[in-house]
């Protein structure tokens, strides 16, 4: 087995525990912030499982919300941001992908209530799932039987966390839009 260039990760977590100088966490913290915005927890696991000092791990942590480039909020915002455009999601499955990204209940709450007031979670859940069934229009044609067409649709909205009423209104509206007769291949009850 080849040695990696530092050694192995076990070597050089025993180096970076002997780690005093706070300005080495930090610049360990600021190229880990390099290819995108993080929430906190994501930067102290990434520290902490590198094997810094805890204390300079808070040290840097602390520095970098001084600094403004640390700020679960902002990030929490970039994120739905991001997936609202890119890769719709429904509201609960925003809510468990920034749990997973250690952003505080309290944070997400007030931002996904502040997104809702503008038209409604549930007109916003629709909206992202007919996105997200034309995205996918496709692969889902490809299914010449209209009620597998309509499951195939059903199951795909799902996994992205939509609930049953949006799943339904938006492949509804998506068969209207496509002019198909909703009564043809309801497979859905």
């Amino acid at each position: 087995m080849a040695r990696r260039r530092g050694g192995t990760y076990a070597e050089q977590r025993e180096r970076r525990r002997a780690v005093d100088d706070p300005e080495l966490v930090l610049a360990a913290a600021l190229r880990f912030l390099e290819a995108r915005a993080r929430s906190v927890a994501e930067v102290r696991r990434r520290l902490t499982q590198a094997g810094y000092q805890p204390a300079l791990v808070d040290g840097a942590i602390e520095r970098l919300v001084e600094l403004g480039m640390l700020d679960d909020a902002a990030f929490a915002r970039s994120w739905i941001e991001s997936r609202d455009r890119a890769r719709p999601r429904a509201e609960r499955a925003l809510r468990q992908e920034l749990a997973v990204k250690g952003v505080e209940r309290v944070v997400v709450d007030r931002l996904l209530d502040e997104r809702s007031a503008v038209d409604g979670a549930a007109e916003r859940d629709v909206n992202a799932a007919l996105m997200l069934l034309e995205r996918q229009r496709r692969t889902l044609e490809r299914e010449p039987d209209p009620r597998r067409r309509r499951q195939k649709a059903y199951g795909l909205l799902a996994r992205h966390g939509f609930d049953g009423d949006a799943c339904r209104d938006a492949i509804d509206r998506w068969n209207e839009d496509r002019l198909v007769d909703p009564s043809e291949g309801d497979g859905i009850p």
